[in-house]
């Protein structure tokens, strides 16, 4: 394996090869290592702890470090010392299934952005065995889970962390439980390292993920180590919980770390909450039994912990507050903590549980929603906070989602030079918008990511034809059943693309309310139209389950009715990959929840930083992102939040007014497609989304904003260079 040069890669990689105490890494320099590691590890504390359920950040889709492998020429074939290393990085795996979906994927890319500026932040999660789940979809049974196994070993960028006392042995930290028998045990947790590095290999953020699934760890949390949200029961969510926030402690002591702050993205690492009011009742009482503690005094040493805790809220639904029986959550905690929880977790509505979500709300020094509108639906449903929370729109990581053909031409034009570093140079892209050449060259990478996209479809389609004959397995697909080894879809016809989590408040199966009625749209003018449909449902939500048999069952209907104008395509197995292939080459984005229930959403801006203008409900980001139509259109009911209805049962879903209102939008959508073989007014619309919503929703400026909660002393280059970011917009205005 050689370059260019001849010089011997062993030589070359050399300086990408560094080492401290806990092991040997790739791809980070020993002076990158040292500093980020003095950074954590200082005695002033400046640095931030970010907490997250589950963290989304495939290789597959965005690795700086195999992109410098490439630049240099190398491949994946060497006898020299980085071997493993390089083994992992051209053939281990391209997937961490340890997300579920938006708020994973959001937490990769915050971290890819705190990477790129620099930022002295550690985060910590678990790591699940078992992943998540791989979906099989069958026509007539629907979505089939299936379990995950993948091998951390073999996954670039993923290190196992060694033990400084015992060399050649995997560091182990020890988190104090309660077994099945209410009896004091020791649950042990080995480390893993993954390392977000950034996207010029010059700083990174290590990503602490632990690992209960030993054979010392009791059986019952040994269980419930093995599968991110398993649905088994509620004590395994309660457990799930627990071994993250009580690992929390004992990782940072473990390596060292001293951040005063502690981030948490999402209320499931709360419990470590507890902890810290723990250790400031024991500086008060000297005692470690904490039950004598008075209600004052619990209050006191929260309000002390208060101080250090930032807090993100993600969604109104119901479903995503965490609550826990007292009688459950009493055989997996001591007194101590079922007293704390007495006080700061109530539920008012149900006085029997504790509501993880209320005890979020009161410990912090700082709350924030994840749009302006969800902002004022957390006043409303936390009206006793609502001084403290504030908005911090969320974004999405630019380098990870643009596509290489849209990235090749934004290099090519001097106006946008420096855009991979400042998303805020997209606003210049108002200079190019009557440029002819940067017309031509964004509408043919536009057309190749189409093609991407469609070559998968087309064989996917394929593959479930040859299904039919070979498998039990009855595939997702109507239009499988329709097509030789010849027919496939047509690139250029009009494709909406659709995908996120089968939830019931995000109404997937919204617009296919009365097929007649869209049917007609299409067949009056003749229309073909593709819709591209991709998402799981949580294993245990029968109503999310239920809403994509709903999808595969509309197919035949639709198609029939359509008279062959209209295909719906599911794709099964949603991920990252899958859906950087749909928001660069579909034609238009579908996002149909009932407002207000979609806090934010992201798979719009994912869009939208490819210039694909979206379709959409004015609910989340899109409020926001809608610019008066200069990037897309909207559609649906616009009520004020004061008197929202938040139920998601499906009589109160807004069905029949909701799909109306996007009949009536569609044919003047249609019309501006099919109207030029250029697709101007598209054309339009889509750069008017990378001159006004790149700068907007990226996580870059969203890093800026929770800069301004986190009180860290950074060097004055970096300072300089976030406040340029922060003031791209003020989610908060």
């Amino acid at each position: 394996m050689l370059r260019n040069d001849t010089a011997p890669i062993e030589t070359s990689l050399s300086h990408l090869l560094s080492s401290n105490d806990f092991g040997e890494f790739f791809g980070i320099t020993q002076n990158v290592l040292d500093t980020v590691w003095g950074n954590l590890t200082g005695k002033e504390g400046n640095s931030v702890v970010y907490i997250s359920m589950e963290i989304g950040a495939d290789p597959d889709v965005y690795s700086p470090i195999l992109k410098k492998l490439h630049d240099l020429q190398v491949t994946g074939e060497s006898h020299d010392s980085p071997q493993d290393f390089l083994k992992k990085f051209f053939f281990g795996p391209g997937k961490i299934p340890n997300y579920s979906g938006g708020l994973g994927v959001l937490a990769g890319d915050t971290l890819k952005s705190f990477a790129d500026c620099h930022l002295p932040v550690v985060a910590i999660s678990l790591l699940y065995r078992h992943g998540y789940f791989s979906q099989i979809v069958d026509s007539q049974l629907g979505q089939l889970s299936q379990r995950v196994d993948w091998n951390p070993e073999d996954t670039p960028g993923l290190y196992l962390l060694q033990d400084p006392q015992r060399p050649g042995k995997p560091l182990h930290i020890e988190v104090p439980f309660l077994n099945e028998y209410d009896q004091e045990t020791v649950a042990f947790a080995q480390v893993w390292l993954k390392a977000e590095v950034s996207e010029t290999l010059d700083f990174f953020i290590p990503e602490l993920l632990l690992d209960f699934f030993l054979p010392e760890t009791p059986a019952l949390i040994k269980n419930a180590a093995k599968q991110l949200y398993d649905s088994e029961s509620s004590m395994v969510k309660a457990l799930q919980r627990r071994m993250l926030g009580t690992g929390i402690i004992p990782v940072l002591q473990a390596l060292g770390i001293t951040s005063r702050t502690f981030h948490l993205n999402e209320q499931h690492g709360v419990v470590v909450a507890m902890q810290l009011i723990a250790e400031e009742l024991y500086k008060t009482l000297r005692s470690s039994d904490l039950t004598c503690a008075t209600n004052n005094q619990i209050l006191a040493a929260a309000n002390t912990v208060a101080e250090r805790i930032v807090y993100t809220i993600h969604t109104p639904v119901t479903a995503g507050h965490d609550r826990f029986d007292k009688s459950l959550y009493a055989g997996i905690s001591h007194k101590s903590c079922q007293r704390i929880l007495d006080l700061l977790a109530k539920d008012d509505d149900n006085p029997q549980t504790y509501n993880f979500t209320n005890f979020a709300m009161q410990v912090n020094r700082s709350a924030n929603s994840v749009s302006r509108l969800h902002r004022d639906v957390t006043h409303k449903q936390f009206p006793q906070h609502a001084d403290k929370i504030t908005a911090i729109t969320n974004g999405v990581h630019h380098l990870t989602w643009i596509s290489d053909a849209r990235a090749d031409v934004f290099d090519r034009f001097p106006e946008l030079t420096g855009w991979r570093q400042d998303p805020g140079i997209f606003r210049s892209v108002c200079h190019l918008k009557n440029n002819q050449g940067f017309r031509s060259a964004l509408q043919n990478a536009w057309r190749a990511d189409t093609r991407i996209l469609f070559d998968f479809v087309n064989n996917m389609l394929r593959r479930h034809r040859s299904q039919m004959i070979e498998t039990w397995i009855d595939p997702p697909n109507y239009y499988s059943s329709l097509i030789d080894h010849i027919t496939k879809l047509n690139p250029d016809i009009f494709t909406i693309g659709f995908a996120r989590r089968f939830s019931t408040y995000k109404r997937a199966d919204l617009i296919f309310y009365d097929i007649d009625m869209l049917s007609k749209i299409f067949v009056s003018n003749n229309w073909p139209i593709n819709f591209f449909f991709a998402g799981k449902a949580h294993p245990a939500d029968e109503p999310g389950k239920t809403v994509i048999k709903h999808i595969l069952g509309y197919q035949e209907e639709l198609h029939r009715k359509s008279k062959g104008l209209a295909n719906l395509i599911f794709i099964p197995n949603y991920d990252m990959a899958l859906a950087k292939m749909l928001v660069a080459g579909v034609h238009a984005w579908l996002n149909s929840p009932k407002r207000p229930l979609e806090a934010s959403g992201t798979s719009g801006m994912k869009a939208a930083m490819n210039g694909v203008p979206n379709i959409s409900i004015m609910d989340g980001w899109w409020v926001e992102g809608y610019h008066n139509g200069e990037t897309g259109w909207k559609f649906g009911h616009e009520g004020p939040v004061d008197n929202a209805n938040l139920s998601e049962s499906r009589e109160e879903l807004l069905y029949k007014e909701d799909s109306t209102s996007f009949y009536n939008l569609l044919p003047s959508v249609l019309e501006d497609f099919y109207k030029d073989r250029a697709h101007s007014a598209f054309l339009e619309k889509g750069i008017m989304n990378l001159g006004k919503n790149v700068p907007i929703f990226n996580t870059h400026r969203l890093a800026a904003e929770y800069l301004k909660k986190y009180d860290l002393q950074l060097p004055a280059e970096i300072k300089e260079r976030m406040q340029s970011f922060a003031q791209l917009y003020s989610s908060d205005s």
